[in-house]
């Protein structure tokens, strides 16, 4: 009885230890991915490795590990049945990444970059998959390079001041530039302009103008956020090279102005008077045409009522009116008509005379 209470007490033992026992089982296939929380900063032309690690820590060599950037297909490293995997690598890892290896059966594993680009810059994701089973874990990667150093030069006057340009290439990010006075105080008004070159480096220019003639000296700094380093150069600005401030500059640009209005003015009254005098020439001219257009028309109208005969000759010019009017017969001196014709006929030749007679007939 004892024997049979024993056994069945067992039995139940080990029921209960299998029930217990089949929970821990499915969980040993379940992980959880971790990346690092802050971002990993990589120096320009160095390499970085991009770690994760597993929770809780299992042996990860029959793993599945993938890198990518933003799409899965993005691959940058993919490690895979124990060997790297090279068909869906970006081409601009290939040859330049490789799987620190030294602690995978402790769960942990890291994706080096040698060689490391502007282009390597930004957000990754590292997925371990086991079976059917994955999980997956983001990380940054900021990538940082200091560049030459500033190139500082005169340009040349501009507007009341000196114009001064600063030059750097190299750099990445896009780097901060700053200029300041030989006393350390900032300029805050200057102008400046970023590209990138093949390789998405930086280069700026940026131009400042500085017209206090006792600034001296002036430096440009240009800065690594990141890095927190930065390159500066100082350049000295002769007193001289300003523009000199002559105390005739306002009385000289007051004069320009008032001589300005003035042949603006004089301009205006000699055109008006030029348009007056053309008004009054053509007003006269009309009035004179109106006067000959009078003359002819009166001569017209007389001629043609048979009043007045008028006959030329080489000598003399001789009309005369019916009724015994006076009538110049030469020019300044006036008679009798029966006189200025006959001092006209005593002028006249025979030829011209026998003319005149046919006409009169």
């Amino acid at each position: 009885m004892e024997d049979c209470c024993r056994h069945s007490l067992l039995s139940h033992l080990s029921s209960l230890l299998l029930l217990f026992q089949l929970p821990f089982a499915g969980s040993a296939e379940e992980f959880v991915v971790i990346g690092p929380s802050d971002p990993i900063v990589a120096m320009l032309g160095g390499d970085v490795m991009l770690p994760c690690h597993l929770s809780p820590a299992m042996d990860m060599e029959n793993m599945e590990l993938r890198w990518f950037r933003s799409k899965f297909s993005e691959a940058a490293f993919i490690y895979q049945n124990q060997q790297e995997q090279r068909e869906e690598q970006l081409a601009q890892y290939a040859g330049r990444t490789s799987l620190v290896k030294d602690f995978l059966t402790q769960g942990e594993a890291a994706m080096r970059i040698h060689k490391v680009q502007a282009f390597d810059n930004g957000l990754y994701t590292c997925l371990f998959r086991k079976g059917n089973f994955y999980e997956e874990a983001n990380l940054e990667l900021m990538v940082a390079g200091v560049g030459s150093a500033p190139q500082v030069h005169i340009q040349g006057p501009e507007e009341d001041g000196i114009r001064v340009m600063c030059m750097a290439s190299g750099w990445f990010p896009k780097p901060q530039v700053q200029w300041r006075a030989l006393s350390g105080e900032k300029f805050l008004t200057f102008s400046e302009t970023y590209a990138q070159d093949a390789e998405g480096l930086y280069s700026v220019e940026a131009a400042l103008v500085v017209r206090d003639s006792s600034s001296g000296n002036v430096t440009c700094s240009v800065l690594n956020a990141i890095l927190g380093q930065e390159k500066v150069m100082a350049i000295f600005i002769p007193e001289p090279f300003f523009p000199q401030t002559s105390p005739w500059k306002p009385a000289f640009m007051v004069t320009l102005t008032v001589l300005t209005l003035l042949i603006f003015g004089a301009a205006y009254y000699t055109k008006r008077e030029h348009t007056a005098k053309q008004q009054e020439r053509q007003e006269w001219e009309k009035l004179h045409r109106d006067k000959e257009e009078d003359q002819q028309t009166k001569e017209k109208v007389l001629k043609d009522r048979g009043d007045i005969l008028v006959l030329s000759s080489l000598a003399s010019c001789v009309a005369f009116q019916t009724g015994g009017n006076l009538f110049t017969c030469l020019p300044g001196e006036r008679h009798s008509c029966m006189q200025c014709l006959s001092l006209w006929i005593q002028s006249l030749h025979t030829p011209t005379l026998l003319f005149l007679m046919k006409r009169l007939v």
